[in-house]
């Protein structure tokens, strides 16, 4: 189950990147928001961070205007490792190196084809487990 929340700023990319988990055939949980009028990203961010701390999802997504906002927020949650993307090469990178467990994205920043390329690998690309990334994962938690 893939967790997805969004401020104002990101409604629309939520919207087009649901419906790209649905022709995917994935299931998610949207934590909202449900429309464009003004709110304030923590408390997304924060909803889908608890939702993939308490294990009661296994990833999330979360977009606001920039997504920086949004992931700062996310990151706050004990083991949460928000990951700011904005192309291909770092989705992937978060994934193989830091097993980041929640994707931020900012609206204002990427487009709708990019942010859907940028989702697919995020989702398909799985945690090398190397010893030295483990490790230094570790090293986040204290």
């Amino acid at each position: 189950m893939i967790a997805i929340g969004c401020d104002h700023g990101g409604f629309k990319l939520k919207q087009a990147v649901m419906k790209h988990l649905e022709e995917r055939g994935l299931e998610y949980k949207d934590y909202g928001t449900y429309s464009d009028e003004s709110c304030d990203y923590p408390v997304y961010g924060k909803a889908v961070a608890n939702a993939v701390a308490s294990g009661e999802c296994d990833r999330g997504i979360i977009i606001c205007g920039t997504g920086i906002g949004i992931s700062i927020a996310a990151n706050k949650i004990r083991g949460i490792r928000a990951a700011l993307c904005g192309d291909c090469f770092s989705a992937e990178a978060t994934r193989l190196h830091n097993d980041a467990n929640i994707l931020a994205m900012g609206a204002r920043v990427v487009g709708e084809g990019l942010a859907l390329k940028i989702v697919d690998i995020f989702l398909d690309t799985p945690f090398s487990g190397d010893e030295r990334h483990r490790r230094r994962i570790s090293m986040l938690e204290g």
